[in-house]
């Protein structure tokens, strides 16, 4: 198994077009099987109104497919508090999310290009 019980993730799901939700989630995982994990944790939505990530305010339960070329996986510090995570913008404008403690984890998409 590539994810193990425990482990903390970060997940961006890709738009498919310019107008679609970005959509982003935070969660730990309870169970691992083959492509398929099962995490629990939060939903962050972008508002694009003011630009910033909302988090949703319940704990929800997903199932994530490894396999799935939408979605885009980064493995969180063991030590990362996701009860704490939060975005916002680093000191040089790019986009992190953090839980102001243990991570920081820059999710520019556009990387060191612009």
């Amino acid at each position: 198994m590539i994810l193990k019980t425990g482990e903390k993730i970060h997940v961006i799901t890709r738009r498919n077009f310019e107008g679609d939700m970005r959509r982003h989630f935070i969660g730990e995982v309870i169970e691992a099987s083959g492509s398929l994990a099962r995490v629990a944790g939060y939903a962050f939505v972008l508002d694009n109104m003011t630009n910033h990530y909302i988090r949703r305010p319940d704990k929800r339960t997903r199932i994530i497919s490894l396999a799935d070329a939408a979605n885009i996986i980064n493995l969180l510090p063991e030590n990362a508090d996701i009860e704490l995570a939060r975005y916002s913008q680093s000191k040089e404008s790019k986009m992190i999310v953090t839980d102001g403690k243990s991570f920081t984890l820059d999710i520019n998409e556009f990387g060191l290009t612009r």
